[in-house]
């Protein structure tokens, strides 16, 4: 199959989380008939609720900034799948990507044949594999590798890695991994094995005892941000600068905006001292960290700004960051989400910080229909836009000085880069 082809019959496999099937048996098959590449790997594995990605990207760009070949596996994408699969910083070709689903592909074909495994690898499976089969065949330096949902399950916890690392838990996927944040720390803990250290980002309390739990019933060192202070935290719109205290000070240049990214960069600094980096390349490496969709401002006057808030925790993040550097400002809010997504409670944190409200649903088949969300919701300005292209017709008598934030779904932030781009 060809790119396209390839990507059409991975989207035919079924929603990513819908059609997830937790479990380690099939991915184990698989990669044992590929030759196990992810054996040749040195890996770090990072789970978490938030931050997760975010994490990995200045893990990664310490790691390019030390001189080493890196490969980073994240998810989901934003515009197109080969964005998740990354060699130096830079996404696979969509040929590349074609050829790997092949391999991966015809794998998956004859073991189903030979009835070694029950069904066919899911998307976010069959896409772990063919990222273990080319970091292998690229003989990557370090692979920062980021799990899907949970971990102890993930299809990504069949490596032994140099490296666990764990951010902010929070509630997201309860039918998943449960109800209560002690379950879903324990799935998250699902990735500490013995002999592999850890860093654990700051936590909540009830977070932070399971997983210290685990880690001394493995034995394993740990790191924790909360025993790592940082000092003279200086934050403006489009990022941070900060000094991380410790046996090797940092001076950190943090190029993500928000006060949440302070926590994940610390996280990011402590993963490398962990894996033996060196200073400058850790300050500069996290310096030149990109992360597109998590508070973008990709317009002026009036800015733009685009920002994944799927669950409560990020929108609580996003709040926090309107509440420091908008409070004052004219502030519209253009809404879309998945239906298996927290809506009331999220739009319950950002509706009322925005004088305007258009709520409107990304072009995909789990979006939550907006006459549903202005059911569930409740704003004295609210609009209904059936598609993201009217929500934007909406704004267009938008003020120089008003602010625009584009939230809830990654899908809408994808589509709206996409569209806003078409516009420059």
């Amino acid at each position: 199959m060809n790119y396209p082809d390839s990507v059409h019959f991975l989207y035919a496999l079924g929603n990513e989380i819908k059609t997830a099937k937790l479990g380690l048996e099939r991915i184990h098959a698989v990669l044992a008939a590929l030759g196990n590449p992810q054996d040749r790997l040195s890996i770090v594995h990072v789970a978490g609720t938030n931050g997760k990605g975010s994490t990995c990207a200045m893990i990664e760009s310490g790691f390019c900034a030390a001189g080493l070949r890196t490969g980073l596996y994240t998810s989901p994408h934003l515009a197109e799948p080969t964005e998740r699969i990354r060699i130096g910083g830079l996404p696979v070709s969509a040929e590349r990507f074609a050829v790997a689903f092949n391999r991966v592909h015809a794998v998956v074909e004859e073991l189903l044949a030979r009835e070694t495994i029950d069904l066919h690898t899911t998307y976010f499976e069959t896409v772990t594999a063919m990222a273990f089969l080319i970091f292998a065949e690229e003989a990557v330096d370090r692979v920062v590798l980021e799990v899907g949902l949970g971990g102890r399950l993930d299809a990504t916890n069949v490596v032994r890695p140099l490296l666990a690392v764990i951010t902010p838990i929070d509630f997201d996927h309860e039918s998943y991994l449960g109800r209560g944040i002690e379950s879903i720390a324990a799935e998250k803990a699902g990735i500490l094995k013995p002999g592999v250290p850890a860093v654990f980002a700051l936590e909540r309390p009830e977070a932070a005892s399971v997983l210290d739990r685990r880690a001394a019933e493995l034995g394993i060192p740990v790191t924790r941000a909360a025993e790592s202070p940082i000092q003279n935290l200086s934050l403006d719109p489009r990022g941070s600068r900060f000094e991380l205290c410790g046996v090797t000070p940092l001076s950190i240049r943090c190029p993500l905006a928000g006060e949440h990214q302070v926590e994940n960069a610390v996280t990011a600094a402590l993963a490398l001292l962990a894996c033996g980096v060196d200073r400058r390349s850790i300050e500069t490496g996290i310096a030149a960290a990109l992360w597109p969709g998590r508070l973008e401002q990709v317009r002026e006057r009036p800015a733009i700004i685009l920002d994944g808030a799927h669950n409560p925790a990020a929108a609580r993040a996003l709040a926090a960051y309107i509440a420091r550097f908008y409070a004052d400002a004219p502030l519209r809010l253009i809404f879309g989400i998945m239906r298996d997504k927290a809506a009331a409670e999220i739009a319950g944190i950002l509706f009322p910080l925005a004088s305007q409200v258009i709520v409107t649903a990304p072009r995909q088949s789990r979006a939550l229909a907006p006459e549903s969300l202005r059911a569930v919701a409740d704003h004295p300005n609210l609009k209904v836009a059936p598609t993201l292209e009217e929500a934007l017709r909406w704004i267009e008598d938008a003020r120089p000085d008003d602010v625009v934030f584009i939230t809830g779904s990654l899908f809408l932030v994808a589509e709206a880069r996409t569209l806003l781009a078409k516009d420059t």
